[in-house]
């Protein structure tokens, strides 16, 4: 069995990729958020170095994946790289990768009103942790990973933070990509773009030689909206200027390559004495 995970941030088309799949490939379990999704404490113990609790929560996951009957087996989230990456790559090192990726201020500020939405109608989406009990966003990084001690993350929007993490989670993509050799096993996708284009669709079925259902390859599915829609404003992209010109250009190297350079908005994550 094809076994497929996602290194991705949130808001990037997480849940319509899944639904292409489901739709078009053959024998395909397409999954995008399944039970334990190894969000919330997972991400809590990786920043700690717990690999012990992640291991022993994967477990679950892994027994499930194992249990199905399919060709291809998809899981379409964001919670890979921000907490399981390296226990999966154990137990599965013949993975095969999709690395999707979207504009960064865009998926910054759509990642900003989902928040501000579940806030608004009073959704929990936070745990308690820590000796302190202090309380952690559940689908996000905690905040003390090293990105945000470098600029003080105290000093910072909520905007500004989700910024900090597209960055973090991109170059933990490159690194995964790096230390595990598996360039020649991932497929990059830019959303939106690409999930609207035939020819784009078609390379990544046949980069990981799946049978498809039908002749002609249907793109529809459930997107998984924002009741705000995502509309940058000026005070937005000062923001991330002034975020990008404090960062130490460790983490913004990796944007003066590919896949980023090829993008129009890749020029945005140079700072200005890099």
């Amino acid at each position: 069995m094809i076994k497929i995970f996602l290194l991705a941030n949130g808001r990037s088309g997480t849940k319509f990729l899944s639904e292409l799949f489901r739709y078009n490939v053959k024998n395909c379990i397409s999954k995008h958020e399944p039970f334990p999704d190894m969000f919330g404490k997972s991400i809590y113990w990786y920043q700690q170095g717990n690999i012990k609790e992640i291991k022993r929560l994967f477990k679950w996951k892994k027994d499930r994946i194992n249990r199905y009957k399919a060709s291809v087996y998809i899981e379409t989230n964001h919670a890979f790289l921000k907490s399981f990456s390296d226990v999966a790559i154990d137990s599965f090192p013949d993975m095969k990768l999709i690395h999707l990726v979207r504009n960064p201020i865009k998926t910054a500020k759509s990642e900003l009103n989902r928040h501000l939405t579940f806030s608004n109608l009073h959704i929990p989406f936070s745990y308690t942790k820590g000796h302190n009990g202090k309380k952690y966003s559940r689908y996000s990084l905690t905040g003390d990973e090293d990105i945000y001690k470098s600029i003080g993350s105290n000093e910072i929007t909520t905007f500004q933070k989700y910024v900090l993490q597209w960055i973090e989670i991109e170059n933990r993509a490159i690194k995964f990509l790096d230390k595990y050799k598996k360039y020649d096993d991932c497929f990059t996708m830019h959303c939106p773009n690409d999930f609207n284009d035939y020819n784009t669709l078609e390379k990544m079925f046949k980069f990981f030689n799946l049978e498809l259902k039908n002749e002609k390859i249907l793109i529809k599915g459930k997107k998984n909206k924002n009741v705000k829609p995502t509309i940058i404003s000026t005070d937005d992209k000062k923001q991330f200027e002034d975020i990008i010109n404090r960062l130490p250009i460790e983490y913004l190297r990796i944007f003066q390559e590919e896949p980023y350079s090829k993008f129009e908005w890749a020029s945005m994550l140079k700072a200005k004495n890099f």
